[in-house]
């Protein structure tokens, strides 16, 4: 549960501190790890990084000024993150930046180490440690089972606190209707119900505007007051950006949970989808800059953010389809072709003649769980994979006819 917070002056200096001894406490840990080798000892865990640090509180005074709880915590998040490294689900840890790394967390008995209260139907308080009641925009009731929560500073200058509560999934409409989702760059989101929806981004006026901060960025001298200026204006209209994406989000998954019982989506490996086709000095990459557009259309449309939260508000009632000529089946009649995709929209089957938009085709497809999955032959891997279809009754007609074999 996330609200905007709206510190003083004399607070937010405060909460700068707090976020610059978290930072100093994580880049320390980050440092130790990075002197680890095979043939050396293991680096200190979080028990021993606990003990340096309470020696160093006794040499320091500025150390010994600040929160403990903000330090310890840093820490914790540390050890968690270099865990989730091995488990080899999350990148190993890196430096945290001034300007960019900005928050802290706080964890404790609520009414000891921290509390929370509102106080008009729209401004709430929270009690924070060394910095005292910072109010914040209150829009909806925070739970009692609250046990921690989060102070974070955008590139915008804007401050948020995040309370760690998991909300309960929403229910389905329990009528067993099933949707496919077909997610795009033209259209953010194609309803195999035929409904289009597309993330709402910066408008004409803005994105010339920004257009004009990132060039007048490019001739300011770095660490000028100018430069600053600047970086801040373009942070504001790339957080305006960024919370329209997720409200669409939100807003989208909250939708699909609310009126269907199943929701197909593509497995899409979005990860290899927008890497960087800059290649090597060695073996340079060609179309680079249309792949970097692409590459940066594919992030505006949300697609991560929309899969996961549809997983989190629709638990157990997502699926995953291949999404391997979906786009290229016509629905009607199952018949595959990439000619029958005549442009980004328009879908005209060759076969039957079905016309339908391109998206909604897919999406179609999706919601039928109609794939064409490519296995390798099992005699010789060189050998190109072997394509099977969902084929409709009769057989597939995407093949060419087979003469009659009759046995003498």
């Amino acid at each position: 549960m996330r609200f905007r917070l709206q510190p003083t002056p004399a607070q937010e200096a405060v909460l700068l501190e707090h976020c610059a001894h978290a930072r100093y406490v994580w880049n320390l840990a980050v440092e130790q790890h990075l002197h680890w080798r095979p043939e050396r000892v293991s680096a200190p865990g979080y028990a021993e990084q606990s003990r340096q640090l309470t020696e160093a509180r006794r040499e320091f005074a500025w150390l010994a000024a600040g929160s403990q709880t903000v330090r310890q915590q840093a820490l914790r998040d540390f050890a968690q993150a270099m865990a989730n490294f091995f488990a080899g689900t999350l990148r190993r840890p890196r430096w945290r930046k001034a300007g960019v790394h900005e928050g802290f967390r706080i964890v404790g008995h609520r009414g000891a180490h921290w509390d929370v209260r509102r106080l008009t139907r729209n401004v709430g308080e929270v009690r924070i440690p060394k910095v005292g009641w910072v109010r914040f925009r209150w829009s909806r009731p925070i739970p009692e089972s609250v046990k921690s929560f989060r102070v974070n500073r955008d590139r915008a200058g804007r401050w948020h606190v995040a309370f760690a509560v998991i909300p309960p999934p929403i229910d389905g409409p329990g009528t067993g209707e099933v949707v496919g989702v077909d997610r795009g760059v033209a259209v953010s989101a194609a309803l195999s119900t035929g409904e289009m929806s597309s993330v709402p981004g910066l408008r004409e006026t803005e994105a010339e505007r920004l257009g004009r901060l990132q060039r007048r960025l490019a001739r300011a001298a770095p660490g000028s007051n100018r430069r600053r200026r600047i970086k801040t204006a373009i942070a504001r209209l790339k957080a305006r950006q960024t919370d329209r994406r997720k409200d669409w989000a939100e807003k989208t998954s909250t939708d699909l949970a609310r009126r269907f019982d199943l929701i197909r989506l593509e497995d899409l490996k979005i990860g290899n989808m927008v890497r960087s086709a800059r290649g090597t000095i060695t073996a340079p990459g060609v179309n680079v800059r249309a792949k970097a557009g692409l590459n940066r259309s594919i992030h505006a449309a949300g697609w991560g953010h929309l899969a996961r939260r549809l997983e989190h508000k629709a638990a157990d009632r997502v699926e995953k389809i291949h999404p391997a000529y979906t786009s290229q089946t016509c629905h009607a009649c199952g018949h595959c072709a990439a000619d029958n995709r005549e442009s980004q929209a328009v879908f005209r089957c060759r076969a039957c003649g079905h016309t339908d938009h391109a998206d909604v085709n897919a999406a179609k497809n999706i919601a039928v769980g109609r794939t064409v999955t490519c296995l390798p032959r099992p005699t010789n891997p060189d050998r190109p994979p072997v394509r099977g279809a969902l084929q409709p009754l009769g057989g597939a007609v995407n093949r060419e006819p087979q003469p009659v074999l009759s046995s003498v």
